[in-house]
């Protein structure tokens, strides 16, 4: 094994929800279970293994999931605890490798190249997977492999709470066997289109054309026999922590009227909030920005449950601003910041009025695009 060869590893956190309400509840494991909103509306948002078995799954209406799995114990989530884990989960991987991206809230891609000169790689993957599941009691599932796409499909195939390796070179009779549903991205409606053309596994796919597909499927098509032949050369993102979206405004005459400030306070924190719903985005982390007349600048940084919901940022914001604004004490400039982003999930939508709120929100961010900002505002 040579310096050069690529060691990319895949961790998912098992039904993520699930187990952390089971850590919550022991009395809970093994037991079907389905996290969502209530047994009349809203969809399925995850569920445990015991659930799946009677054909539950994710996104699924949750009246069709009562009527598969009526016994079906129903929780609609410990709010806060999901980021909690997710954190302790992150600073675990993060002290012990050099490199990594958060993909979503319970899944991270380790890069170990190079690390071959130290350790060896597998075992250090492994040891990884069972400190997190030591030091945080949830399964956590790990596929490795020569890039993202094999270790992520590699992860899936070692659940429930395992680990799998890939060796180089054979990426491809890994892959070939497998449905090709099993490629990330593929979706009902795609999968149903490539069994139309007779490509059931992932081999098919590889052994049909580029052209063929990208005929049916456009650009995705192209993509899709890329990753069949296990074409794969996505980097890792590393600087996924450091990107932010952040609005702020320097008034033309100072102010010290609360009421004006508030307003503006409210402004800025719906046009970021905006733009974190446009990036498919969650903050985990809101920053406040008061510069005072005198050039003198107050940054005030709270860590926060993810959400790209107008109403919690709001609070939270306001929350910041109420207990470090000086009354009195002419504002120059105020600027609102959200930071420590992670992709937006279906399972962050737990809760029925989060779902809700979220298509409001969209909505709103519709019209505003259209009409422009002025056209809505909150009474």
């Amino acid at each position: 094994m040579t310096d050069s060869l690529r060691h990319i590893a895949h961790f998912d956190l098992d039904s993520f929800f699930v187990s952390v309400e089971i850590l919550n509840n022991p009395k809970l494991k093994g037991k079907p279970i389905i996290v969502g909103g209530t047994k009349d509306r809203g969809v399925v948002a995850t569920c445990s293994y015991e659930a799946r078995k009677f054909g539950v799954h994710s996104a699924m209406p949750m009246r069709t999931a009562m009527k598969l799995c009526p016994d079906a114990i129903l929780l609609q989530g410990t709010k806060g605890q999901y980021s909690h884990y997710s954190r302790i989960v992150t600073e675990i991987i993060s002290e012990k490798v050099p490199l990594f991206e958060k993909a979503s809230i319970d899944e991270f891609y380790v890069d170990f190249t190079g690390m071959d000169k130290f350790f060896g790689v597998s075992k250090y993957a492994q040891e990884l997977r069972k400190e997190i599941i030591k030091k945080t009691g949830l399964p956590i599932s790990c596929g490795l492999s020569s890039g993202k796409m094999v270790s992520k499909i590699a992860t899936n195939e070692a659940k429930p709470n395992g680990f799998l390796e890939i060796p180089h070179g054979k990426e491809i009779s890994f892959l070939g066997p497998l449905s090709v549903e099993k490629i990330p991205g593929v979706g009902e409606q795609t999968e149903k289109i490539l069994r139309k053309m007779n490509l059931n596994t992932i081999d098919d796919i590889a052994n049909s054309t580029s052209k063929i597909l990208e005929n049916k499927l456009g650009k995705w098509g192209k993509m899709i026999w890329q990753k069949a032949n296990g074409i794969d050369n996505s980097e890792i993102i590393t600087d996924w922590e450091q990107k932010s979206i952040s609005h702020e405004n320097t008034f033309e005459q100072n102010q010290t009227d609360l009421d004006f400030l508030i307003r503006e306070l409210v402004r800025l924190t719906e046009k970021a909030a905006k733009g974190l719903r446009e990036e498919e985005k969650l903050a985990g982390c809101i920053t406040l920005k008061i510069r005072y007349s005198d050039f003198e600048t107050l940054t005030k940084q709270e860590v926060i449950d993810y959400t790209a919901l107008d109403n919690e940022l709001l609070e939270k914001v306001k929350n910041i601003f109420s207990k470090h604004i000086q009354k009195n004490r002419p504002v120059r400039l105020l600027g609102v910041k959200y930071s420590r982003l992670i992709p937006f999930t279906l399972q962050m939508n737990i809760f029925d009025d989060r779902i809700e709120k979220l298509q409001l929100y969209k909505a709103v961010d519709a019209i505003k695009n259209k009409y422009g900002d002025k056209m809505m505002k909150k009474q």
